[in-house]
């Protein structure tokens, strides 16, 4: 099942970073290869790319990455993600990998796998309980299950720090969030 991010233009066209990003990319080894998976507008793109990082920014549209597409700290690969097609970057690992407001189950595996050794991954997504808060993703299938993301990763990363819970801002939701090495 798969939720998709807004398109160009939408919510978080020009949105500021998620600030579960900005508290845990300090994380990320300097000057390590980042994915920014389902990318969006890239407003994490911009801040990875500011912060020193190569970005390799990935979505099924990348329109809404503007110039930034064309920066030299960014690889912007456009891909359907939840194609037949194999994962666009198997066999690639990052030194980190940021995911918001994207759920793709199959894919779960692989965005652990590409982190790498000393990385770190970044996830932030809707989860249950959101239909009931107002949020705009109401169809269980497209919401993470309690404890999903601890699952994901259990045996594979070390987790620095979880939450499944119901956030004001920028509007109410409930959302799960996830900040786990790869020691």
């Amino acid at each position: 099942m798969s939720l998709a991010r807004p398109v160009s233009g939408g919510p978080h066209a020009g949105a500021a970073p998620s600030s579960w990003v900005v508290r845990f990319a300090p994380l990320i080894p300097p000057g390590a290869p980042v994915l920014d998976l389902a990318c969006g507008a890239g407003r994490h793109t911009r801040l990875l790319a500011e912060a020193g990082h190569r970005v390799t920014a990935v979505d099924r549209d990348l329109s809404g990455l503007g110039v930034l597409a064309r920066d030299p700290r960014v690889e912007a690969i456009e891909a359907d993600l939840e194609s037949a097609a194999p994962f666009p970057l198997a066999g690639r690992t990052f030194g980190g990998v940021v995911v918001t407001n994207y759920l793709h189950r199959p894919l779960l595996p692989a965005i652990v796998a590409a982190v790498a050794p000393g990385g770190v991954l970044i996830y932030e997504t809707f989860a249950e309980g959101n239909e009931e808060v107002g949020g705009r993703v109401r169809n269980p299938a497209f919401l993470l299950r309690h404890g999903e993301l601890l699952e994901a990763v259990r045996g594979k990363l070390r987790v620095a720090a979880y939450e499944d819970l119901v956030t004001e801002e920028p509007a109410p939701a409930a959302v799960q969030r996830i900040c786990a090495r790869h020691e």
